[in-house]
C-alpha cells in the first residue's frame, strides 16, 4: 500500500514522515522549494508476524509493507496553493490512499505568515483543491469526447463512459468528492484509468504541539464525521522514532501515547482502504500479505503468485488465532480447526492459508 502525505505547506507533513519512517528527511521554517517527495519503505508492524517467526523459524520472515511519500506542498507567488497542479499531481495521483496533514501547533513565523491554525479549516480547503482537480480533470475529457462524437467516433465504450462522467461531473460541481459517490462496477471500470484524487480513501492526521496533544476531542469528533482522523503529537513523535524501542516507550508513557505513530496510522489506513493480513508458514517463510476485504481465496493465491490463482484446487487454512490457541499445526488438526476451502471462500484476517495447485 502507497500512502501520500498532503497538505498545505508548513503543517508538519515532513515531521510526520520522519515520525512514521525514522527517516532524518530535511524539516525546515521555510519553503525550500524542493518538487521530489521523500519517500520510504516501512514494515507493518504486526505482533502475529513475529509470533509466527518465533514458531516456525523460518530462514527468512516478511513483514506486509507501506510505502510512504511525503508529498511536497508548493505555494504559489500570490500565495494560493498551488500543490495539485503539473508534474506535481502526477506523483500523488500513484498513492493508495490520501493522508491529510493539518497544523495545530503555534508558530509565530507561521501564524504571521499564513494564520493561525486551524485543522478544520485546512482540512476543508486540500478537500476543496482534490474536488477541483478532479472536476479539471473530467471537463477535460468530456469536451474531448464531445469533439470525438461530433467527427463521428462514437462507439458504445464512449458513450458509456461519458454517462458516467456526467454523473461525476454532477457531484464535483456540487463540491462533493467522487468518494461519495456510489458506482457499479462497470461504472468504476468505465474510469478507472483516471486516478481520481477525491475518490481515494482519505485520512486525515491532526499535526499538533505537545501543549496541545490530547486537548482537541470536540475537534477530532468534528473531524469524524466526515473523515477517518488521527492525532500526533508531531515534533514529539519524530524524536521519538530516533530512539530505541525501551527509551521510546518510556517517553510515549509519560505523554500517554499507546502505539507508535506508525502502528496507529497502519491501523488506520487499512480499516479505511479496507485491507487485511493473511499469512503463509513455513521452514523457508513466514510472510504477510496484504489483501482487501472481502476477495476469496483464489484472489489470495494469485496475490501469492498468478500461477497459484491458475492453476487453483483448494487452500488448506487455519487461523492464527487456532494456532496460538494450539500451539502447533497438529493442534490445530486435533481441534478440528484445520478446513479446506474452495475457490468462493471469503478470506479472513488472520488466516493461514496453504494454496494447492496444479499447473
Amino acid at each position: 500500500m502507497k500512502i501520500g502525505l498532503i497538505g498545505l505547506p508548513k503543517s508538519g507533513k515532513t515531521t510526520i514522515f520522519n515520525a512514521l519512517t525514522r527517516s532524518d528527511a530535511e524539516v525546515a521554517e521555510y519553503s525550500s522549494g524542493k518538487l521530489e517527495p521523500n519517500i520510504a519503505v516501512v514494515d507493518v508492524e504486526d505482533p502475529r508476524v513475529s509470533a509466527l517467526s518465533a514458531m516456525y523459524e523460518p530462514k527468512r520472515t516478511i513483514y506486509a509493507t507501506i510505502d510512504f511519500m511525503d508529498f511536497v506542498g508548493v505555494a504559489r507567488s500570490d500565495g494560493k496553493n498551488d500543490m495539485f497542479s503539473g508534474p506535481a499531481m502526477a506523483l500523488v495521483r500513484t498513492s493508495d490512499a490520501l493522508a491529510i496533514v493539518v497544523r495545530n501547533f503555534s508558530n509565530d513565523t507561521l501564524d504571521s505568515a499564513i494564520g493561525s491554525a486551524d485543522p478544520v479549516r485546512d482540512v476543508e480547503a486540500v478537500q476543496g483543491e482534490l474536488v477541483l482537480s478532479d472536476l479539471v480533470l473530467v471537463e477535460t475529457r468530456l469536451e474531448r469526447i464531445a469533439n470525438d462524437h461530433q467527427r463521428g467516433k462514437k462507439t458504445p465504450q464512449s458513450q458509456a463512459e461519458q454517462k458516467v462522467l456526467e454523473t461525476l461531473h454532477e457531484a464535483l460541481s456540487a463540491e462533493k468528492p467522487l468518494r461519495s459517490v456510489e458506482l457499479n462496477d462497470d461504472q468504476r471500470r468505465a474510469v478507472s484509468g483516471f486516478q481520481f484524487m477525491s475518490i481515494k480513501p482519505l485520512l486525515v492526521i491532526v499535526n499538533s504541539d505537545e501543549e496541545r496533544y490530547g486537548q482537541n476531542a470536540a475537534m477530532i469528533d468534528r473531524l469524524r464525521q466526515q473523515y477517518a482522523a488521527v492525532e500526533f503529537a508531531g515534533d514529539f513523535e519524530m524524536q521519538l522514532s530516533q530512539l530505541d524501542d525501551d527509551d521510546a516507550a518510556a517517553f510515549m508513557a509519560d505523554l500517554g501515547i499507546s502505539e507508535s505513530a506508525r502502528s496507529r496510522l497502519t491501523t488506520l489506513a487499512y480499516e479505511s482502504v479496507g485491507l487485511i493480513s493473511f499469512f503463509t508458514v513455513g521452514k523457508d517463510e513466514v510472510r504477510a500479505w496484504t489483501i482487501h476485504r472481502g476477495e476469496t481465496a483464489v484472489d489470495a493465491a494469485g496475490t501469492i503468485h498468478t500461477d497459484l490463482a491458475r492453476g487453483f484446487i483448494r487452500a488448506e487454512c487455519f487461523t492464527y488465532d487456532d494456532l496460538a490457541q494450539a500451539g502447533n499445526e497438529k493442534g490445530v488438526r486435533d481441534a478440528g480447526k484445520f478446513r479446506l476451502e474452495g475457490k468462493e471462500y471469503v478470506v479472513q484476517d488472520g488466516d493461514i492459508l496453504n494454496i494447492r495447485f496444479s499447473v
